[in-house]
């Protein structure tokens, strides 16, 4: 009991459904989004990285200090510039997705067997040719692993763009939750959050062995 009140009303929660999963829409958009986007900025830069290794050191450096600085300060840092919008809250996101992405997209890459790169030199294959359709299939397992990291951390982060008015499921933990101190806004976030880094770690890793058959047949 809190304040005379139950700590879970089932009865609010039901009354409130349209709320809830509107929230959570917002949640999973802008998960997404940051995701996405990280994803691309990444392989960009791991292409990069291969074409001139020199840049290993700085891009991970430049990442690993992005993923240091805490969210909250951050967002205080980009507000000046992007303002209390949208904008702010996915480059703070896609910011923190770079190292994972990054380094795990590199280490995939730089894991595929050098006879399997000659015997595609071989057969005439380009470079591009040799990216797509040998390396990066073999690469995939490392490279999702990434992607489920980066998308668990990203979950969890999201829930913190709410004290920037960009509601999802924070929006209940924080608004409707803490600051009204209502535990069961509170536990409806932290629950739905939770299920949703669940689910989608349980979706990626179904989709990577769904993509990479051999990796399964391996294992046995």
């Amino acid at each position: 009991m809190i304040a005379g009140r139950p700590i879970l009303q089932p009865q609010w929660v039901l009354d409130n459904l349209d709320e809830i999963g509107r929230r959570l829409g917002e949640h999973v958009l802008m998960t997404v989004l940051a995701v996405t986007i990280g994803l691309v900025v990444s392989f960009g830069l791991a292409l990069l990285i291969r074409a001139w290794p020199r840049l290993y050191g700085p891009v991970i450096g430049i990442s690993g200090v992005i993923y240091s600085i805490p969210s909250l300060a951050l967002f205080a840092l980009l507000i000046p510039i992007t303002g209390i919008t949208l904008l702010t809250a996915e480059i703070a996101l896609v910011g923190y997705t770079l190292l994972i992405l990054v380094r795990n997209i590199i280490t995939g890459l730089d894991g595929v067997p050098p006879e399997v790169i000659d015997a595609a030199r071989g057969m005439g294959y380009s470079v591009s040719e040799r990216l797509w359709r040998v390396e990066l299939p073999i690469a995939l397992p490392v490279i999702v692993a990434g992607i489920r990291v980066a998308t668990v951390t990203t979950i969890g982060l999201v829930t913190v763009t709410s004290l920037i008015g960009m509601g999802g499921l924070g929006y209940l933990i924080v608004n409707t939750g803490i600051r009204r101190f209502f535990a069961t806004s509170i536990l409806t976030g932290v629950v739905l959050s939770v299920a949703l880094a669940v689910v989608a770690d349980l979706a990626l890793l179904a989709v990577q062995h769904r993509l990479t058959p051999w990796a399964r047949a391996r294992a046995t």
